[in-house]
């Protein structure tokens, strides 16, 4: 007896998919994988102030020296008690152009705000400049491989500020903000505040146009470095009227304009915000703090790598953390 062909091509039809079915599984499989993967990582080194930082930071871009690393952010070059001379600046420059990967330079309070010249008068102002010059003169970054970098001294109204910069990876935009650890260098006493003043006009410029940039990309995160910390969970001061009834004056926060124009840009922002400093972490090891799209880094003197996981929404993972 013959069996009906329409039998037969429904157990070929089964077989089919049978034999298939690993395949699909497979590829599945494979498909979460690529999920999985970091698709880029990058590696960020906390400044230590208090320690002379050769050693230190030798080891650090040794560690970071592997090619997954796509780049590599130094929040400062020197030791509050090292010389703020050329001499150092330029060893520190010559260290980080021999590095294997892309070196970006955030700079430290340390690196310029308590320099001070022979008649042991500040020269805060001029080391800036200075250190401007030597690790910002052309629009990319330091190490043996280079990338290329959008500075703000591109912009005719703030030519001396190419130490704030940016680039991108991928759908992430990075850049760095000057904004320096003890109060973000606001001067109490009158008259002494010029170059706090003056700086935070470009800092706010800087800030429009990064967040302009990120939503007209429709990037999914941007990434600020620097090494104060602006605290962006931090809920200011009252202001008005009952500021003015307060009993205590307040010591005023060098960090309160950056603060709420990040956190009013944010909110305006549909990927994440994410600022690195080199403030202490709150707990042992230096983990990342969410509320809503915004959040904080605090890498103390540590040096850190940070994976970046896209797809639906930005995902950032410290996957590691050394002295």
């Amino acid at each position: 007896m013959s069996i009906p062909r329409p039998v037969i091509v429904r157990a070929a039809l089964l077989a089919t998919l049978l034999a298939c079915a690993p395949l699909v599984g497979q590829a599945k499989d494979k498909d979460k994988d690529k999920e999985a993967r970091p698709t880029h990582r990058f590696a960020v080194v906390g400044n230590d102030a208090r320690a002379d930082s050769d050693d230190r930071l030798k080891q650090a871009l040794a560690d970071s020296s592997e090619k997954s690393v796509s780049f590599v952010v130094l929040t400062g070059i020197k030791g509050e008690n090292e010389s703020c001379g050329d001499k150092l600046y330029l060893q520190r420059r010559d260290l980080f152009e021999h590095a294997k990967r892309p070196v970006i330079v955030s700079l430290s309070g340390s690196d310029w705000t308590g320099c001070r010249n022979s008649a042991k008068r500040t020269n805060a102002i001029e080391r800036l400049n200075r250190l401007r010059e030597l690790l910002y003169g052309e629009p990319e970054s330091l190490g043996a491989t280079k990338i290329h970098l959008t500075q703000l001294s591109a912009s005719p109204r703030f030519r001396s500020y190419a130490e704030n910069a940016h680039w991108k990876v991928d759908k992430v935009l990075y850049a760095t903000i000057n904004l320096p650890a003890a109060n973000n260098h606001f001067l109490p006493a009158a008259g002494r505040n010029s170059e706090y003043e003056d700086r935070a006009v470009a800092n706010r410029f800087w800030l429009n146009r990064l967040f302009a940039m990120a939503r007209s990309d429709k990037a999914q995160a941007l990434v600020l470095f620097s090494e104060g910390a602006v605290r962006p969970f931090h809920l200011d001061q009252p202001a008005g009227l009952r500021g003015l009834l307060r009993r205590a004056p307040v010591e005023r926060d060098g960090f309160e304009a950056a603060r709420r124009q990040i956190q009013a840009q944010a909110v305006k922002f549909d990927g994440k915000v994410l600022l690195v400093d080199s403030d202490a972490p709150g707990g042992h090891k230096p983990q990342i703090a969410w509320k809503g799209n915004l959040g904080q880094l605090s890498v103390g003197t540590k040096a850190v790598e940070v994976n970046v996981m896209l797809g639906k929404n930005a995902a950032f993972t410290v996957v590691d953390a050394k002295q």
